[in-house]
């Protein structure tokens, strides 16, 4: 079986319902009845209706019996109640292969965090800020993998529940206000939680150093909402087990939420719950998204905004566009560095230098050989900076939500590609530099001058997308693999998703080799061979005529 979506689906009335909001007690009829859900399920032979249209019409048929798309509550006094408010139903759709059917879903149930003592934020609904409204509206997935004996599935919901517990806008839903502009409900209305079983051994399904799978990595973590994302689960989670005892844990987040610094963070939390049990203490993370992004008065926004981190009248490429291809054109790669390579680039830089730094001005020089773009031609990396230490004054840096901001280094082909690594890495350092506190607050003065003026739609490239002559990287560097212990060692292996752009990159620790690196990254099949063939060499050069960007 192969869920194929999960989604929250809320009717839409005419008129405003009667019930709407409405909190309806429970009568002496409705307490008598058992306290727990009714399963049933119904077969139908071909030809049956499309998925689009039974949903339509239980979306029609709903609309007249609104406590179904409510939710049971607890009033003062510990009563529960029904409160008619319209959070929606859960619809789950799935393929099943008759002739093959590996994985079994065992369970789907939404687990709400249980606190101690009532959360400061609980029912809070917080606006979002401009880092959040730049950020990329969708899910992100992450895969990891653990060799058996791996906690049971209920150690590892308990310890989730544990760290949910502080971090509760990932309990809670994307809403929208009556301007029309989304908020974060901290609402507690739940993680999803897919439990499945695999008749396989986990070793078979990981290949070649748990890239190349023998299953599709979407199959891995939950299905992507894929219409409306507003009333479903920011934080949806997938346990699958194998026959051998190991298991993976996929899972997925809108990024609305948090970025990747804040999302390590609560992996690491979770993983430290399951680890200690009832002795895990709770963290206290900076939770107050309102004080990241305080305009001036009056706003003084220096830099184009709306056409760098949004869309606008231009690109952040200067205007220029991309070509769009299928999505079978587009390769994944695994490019794995090793310690001493990273050490010998460190050298030939020949100054102060990250690992980060080195290794992007590696793989930009010879991914544009591969290329072979024209002497002449203009390329830029588009890349993700952690905003929290350059803001004035600094963000604390265990912050959850968002605070990235992006720079792009720009250079000529030919430069590029004959110039020292040095040249290449102050390039880079100082492309990420202009992304400073003076920068940082411009960005928040557009936000706050842009806060009325509808939703802002974040630059993403679509599914498809060449970036040639340009690239897109992602540094997960600062994912700390080791604290991802569940108690019986750490991951076995990483497992990105397929990377469905053309020059996207995404920097990540080896799983296998201590401070090695590991580089994901999607490339023209026509690039590749070229690519493969000079991607470990230190010399420089233009490379062999592989043809151009566009197909």
């Amino acid at each position: 079986m192969e869920i194929t979506s999960t989604s929250m689906l809320t009717p839409v009335y005419g008129t405003s319902h009667p019930l709407a909001g409405a909190e309806v007690q429970l009568t002496v009829f409705d307490r008598a009845a058992f306290d727990l859900y009714v399963p049933s399920v119904l077969a139908y032979r071909a030809p049956a209706p499309s998925n689009e249209a039974i949903k339509e019409g239980l979306l029609r048929a709903v609309a007249a019996y609104p406590h179904l798309a409510g939710r049971l509550a607890v009033d003062r006094h510990g009563r529960r109640f029904l409160h008619v408010n319209d959070q929606g139903v859960l619809v789950i759709e799935a393929t099943v292969d008759a002739e093959l059917d590996d994985m079994e879903i065992t369970s789907t149930s939404m687990l709400t965090p249980v606190y101690g003592t009532s959360h400061p934020l609980a029912g809070a609904e917080v606006q979002l800020t401009v880092f959040d409204r730049a950020a990329f509206d969708l899910y992100v997935p992450s895969v990891l993998a653990y060799r058996a004996p791996a906690p049971s599935n209920e150690a590892i919901k308990e310890g989730l529940l544990r760290a949910v517990a502080a971090y509760p806008h990932l309990a809670g839903r994307l809403a929208v206000d009556r301007h029309g502009r989304r908020f974060l409900h901290v609402n507690d209305q739940g993680v999803l939680v897919i439990e499945a079983t695999v008749d396989a051994e986990l070793d078979d399904v990981l290949a070649n150093s748990g890239r190349a799978m023998a299953t599709d990595v979407a199959d891995l973590y939950p299905a992507m909402p894929e219409d409306n994302v507003v009333g479903a689960a920011l934080l949806q989670v997938k346990l699958i087990r194998y026959r051998c005892g190991g298991l993976v844990v996929g899972s997925i987040c809108h990024h609305h939420t948090a970025d990747g610094h804040s999302m390590s963070a609560f992996f690491t939390a979770w993983a430290t719950a399951v680890r200690e049990g009832k002795g895990f203490t709770v963290p206290t993370p900076f939770l107050d998204r309102a004080a990241t992004a305080v305009p001036r008065t009056p706003s003084a926004p220096a830099f184009d905004h709306r056409s760098i981190e949004f869309e606008g009248a231009e690109a952040a490429g200067a205007g220029r566009s991309y070509a769009a291809v299928p999505l079978d054109k587009i390769k994944d790669l695994t490019v794995h560095f090793t310690a001493e390579f990273v050490a010998d680039l460190k050298a030939r830089v020949g100054g102060r230098c990250s690992t980060f730094q080195c290794l992007l001005a590696h793989v930009w020089k010879k991914i544009t050989a591969a290329r072979d773009l024209s002497p002449e031609e203009f390329t830029q990396v588009r890349v993700a900076v952690n905003c929290r230490g350059r803001a004035n004054p600094p963000v604390p840096m265990d912050f959850f939500g968002n605070m990235v901001l992006w720079a792009f280094p720009r250079m000529q082909a030919r430069e590029l590609l004959h110039a020292s690594y040095g040249t290449v890495v102050g390039a880079i350092r100082d492309a990420v530099a202009r992304i400073d506190g003076e920068y940082i607050q411009s960005f928040v003065d557009f936000g706050g001058a842009a806060a009325d003026g509808g939703e802002l739609v974040a630059t993403a490239a679509a599914a498809g997308t060449m970036l040639c002559p340009d690239l897109e990287v992602d540094s997960w560097l600062g994912f700390r693999f080791h604290q991802m212990d569940l108690g019986t060692g750490p991951p076995a292996a990483f497992l990105p998703p397929d990377l469905p752009v053309e020059g996207l990159m995404v920097f990540v620790p080896s799983h296998t080799a201590k401070d090695g690196v590991d580089v994901f990254m999607a490339v023209a099949e026509h690039h590749v061979e070229a690519f493969e063939r000079i991607c470990y060499s230190l010399e420089e050069g233009h490379g062999h005529h592989v043809g151009p960007c566009h197909l």
